[in-house]
């Protein structure tokens, strides 16, 4: 499966040591993210990371459109609920398409790990084009 993974600035610690936690399982699926995000896991990690543009220049764009084609099977967005709504469109423009699109989204470490948890037990399998 294809799994999305993003974060804002000060939530890059905790998606590295989310995915060194889990690596044994996203090992098994095909990583997306954005710039600086997927170069920090791979650095923590040495799992492969398809990157995109770092979010501000693009890659936000580009991981939505990967969503809008329906080439994307779970989203973890870790981002910073403390911003002011107008500085994080992001966020609000990606839930949008998961739910438009019906792809599980995770947003913080607990959701996230239930979500690898159940994709790990095949409970996401209904997702496989």
């Amino acid at each position: 499966m294809n799994i999305g993974i993003i974060s804002h600035n000060n939530k890059k610690e905790l998606i590295e040591n989310f995915c060194i936690a889990y690596k044994k399982i996203l090992s098994k699926h095909t990583l997306y993210a954005t710039g600086v995000t997927g170069r920090r896991i791979e650095e923590a990690t040495n799992l492969k990371v398809n990157k995109f543009l770092p979010g501000s220049v693009g890659g936000d764009r580009q991981f939505m459109e990967m969503i809008e084609d329906n080439r994307m099977d779970v989203v973890i967005f870790f981002y910073n609920p403390s911003m002011a709504a107008t500085e994080k469109p992001d966020i609000y423009a990606i839930m949008n398409l998961c739910d438009a699109y019906c792809i599980p989204m995770a947003t913080n470490i607990a959701t996230a790990e239930a979500l690898i948890m159940g994709l790990e037990h095949g409970d996401l399998e209904w997702r496989a084009h």
